[in-house]
């Protein structure tokens, strides 16, 4: 029966939020994904160097692990200071957020941008999530203002000044406008498409903010997410992705919120915790030192002058071993012998010791008692 207690609980719980981390980093990160995709065919090679006695590619490799972890840091700059953050916040998912009154100034937003859309006028609105969005955003002016339907419209029009901005809101509160988005590099992704929305999808892969797009040449609403840019088929389903966003970042009572948190990215935590328990299984519970007793036959080795038929006893000795769990599964009796030097011995009965230089045994074994230990020869 394995024995876990309650270290061992400890144990796989961290080391399964550190992986659910990792993997929800990997989902939102798809650079990350391809990154970690190199090392780990990196590492496979060494591997597989390793094992054919490779030197020159070994010594290579050793060189790139020596400073892959500063490269780590460099490559991955932007996205280890959002994981610290949300290791700070680590409570920001019951955060107080300002009471809107109702969901007015969602149709608000959503007549506005349609109305926009339809006028083929560029708009770029940002409404806040949970991450904070002050490092990332850059320039404008802070405006505070109750949003509404001329509002929007003043600012987006194309003789104003920060009509090319962002606008930032958060709840029916619009925080500033003018300001200018990160840029993402996802070529793929923005094939033919603008400046607005290559900011949009530029801050969804930083933060979990909702990014709204109006196309001025096109005529069409996209909406940027979680590293994701997508056209909107038809303006008027802005208002329901408005909604679904309004609810799932909204504040709820303490229960819904620990069933939203445990139902949010279920399959990473699964994998998660079926990865800790495994780590757990093979480099903890099968790694640990136990004890196996084996009985073994005595042999004696008799040079051929004084080769005669002695006996021995006992015939057997029980010897026992420490090793790792895992090194003692595909060891028996049969892969350890006993032999002990019976020349030069008198025609009487003898007292030989069995020490454990006697014995042949796997070399991952380590030799600890043998009883009885020492053994009569007789004629």
């Amino acid at each position: 029966m394995i024995e876990v207690g309650v270290s061992g609980f400890v144990d796989i719980t961290v080391m399964a939020l550190a992986i659910y981390s990792v993997l929800v980093w990997l989902k939102r990160t798809r650079r990350a994904a391809s990154v970690l995709a190199g090392i780990l065919i990196v590492a496979g090679a060494y591997l597989v160097a390793h094992e054919f006695d490779l030197r020159l590619t070994v010594a290579v490799l050793n060189g790139f692990f020596a400073v892959i972890l500063v490269a780590l840091v460099v490559i991955f700059q932007e996205e280890l200071r959002y994981f610290f953050e949300q290791v700070a916040l680590i409570g920001r998912p019951f955060r107080k957020r300002p009471d809107v009154g109702g969901g007015a100034h969602l149709d608000v937003l959503a007549r506005t941008l349609t109305g926009l859309a339809r006028g083929r006028i560029g708009a770029l609105v940002v409404l806040r999530g949970r991450d904070p969005l002050l490092r990332h955003v850059h320039g404008g002016e802070a405006l505070g203002g109750r949003l509404s339907e001329a509002l929007l419209e003043s600012l987006f029009d194309p003789h104003s000044a920060g009509h090319d901005g962002a606008v930032i809101v958060e709840g029916d509160v619009l925080e500033r406008f003018g300001s200018h988005l990160p840029l993402s590099r996802n070529g793929a992704a923005l094939e033919g498409l603008g400046t607005r929305h290559a900011a949009a999808l530029g801050l969804s892969e930083l933060v979990d903010a909702l990014c709204v797009v109006v196309s001025e040449e096109r005529g069409t609403i996209s909406i940027a997410r979680h590293a994701e840019l997508r056209v909107l088929e038809t303006p008027e389903r802005l208002g329901e992705i408005l909604v679904e966003f309004e609810r799932e970042i909204s504040p709820q009572p303490a229960s819904r919120a620990w069933r939203a948190q445990l139902r949010r990215n279920s399959r990473e935590k699964l994998i998660a915790l079926g990865l800790a328990v495994a780590l757990w299984f093979v480099l903890v519970h099968e790694s640990r030192i136990v004890y196996r007793t084996f009985r073994v036959p005595v042999k004696l080795a008799e040079s051929d002058e004084d080769r005669m038929l002695r006996r021995v006893q006992p015939a057997e000795v029980d010897v026992t071993f420490s090793a790792p769990r895992k090194s003692l599964y595909l060891v028996d009796a049969e892969d350890i012998a006993l032999t002990l030097r019976a020349w030069g011995l008198g025609a009487g009965r003898s007292m030989l010791p069995t020490t454990a230089r006697d014995f042949a045994y796997p070399q991952n074994l380590v030799f600890e008692a043998v009883e009885p230990d020492r053994v009569e020869v007789e004629p």
